[in-house]
């Protein structure tokens, strides 16, 4: 996504796909975690890890294709240090854009 510091730098991982359910459990153990602070791209109110790789994903006009579940990530352990082990396989997940499109704040997800 045009103004993502890793813009450009992988194509696999371009978009971060992330849950509620993540900040959900953060809050669940007294973890504050402001919304962005996973570094999601987009956050979804359901888990992206329920799906397999290469699952894809419509919103809006766009298409997007999982490829990665994330990794423990050592900058989630500025917003606290035990976020990182928490969300080990919660974060989110990495996607590749199969279609560029217009995507707008409440889009219906299908998969």
């Amino acid at each position: 996504m045009i103004g993502d510091k890793f813009h450009s730098k992988d194509p696999n991982r371009s978009v971060l796909l992330a849950s509620t359910k993540s900040y959900d459990m953060a809050k669940e153990r007294g973890i504050e975690a402001p919304l962005g602070s996973l570094g999601e791209n987009i956050l979804m109110d359901y888990n992206p890890y329920d799906f397999p790789i290469g699952t894809n994903i419509y919103i809006g006009d766009a298409i997007f294709e999982i490829v990665q579940y994330c990794t423990i990530c050592k900058s989630l352990a500025k917003v606290d240090k035990t976020l990182p082990k928490l969300l080990k396989n919660d974060r989110g997940v990495f996607a590749k854009v199969v279609k560029e499109g217009k995507i707008e704040l409440l889009d219906e997800i299908k998969i």
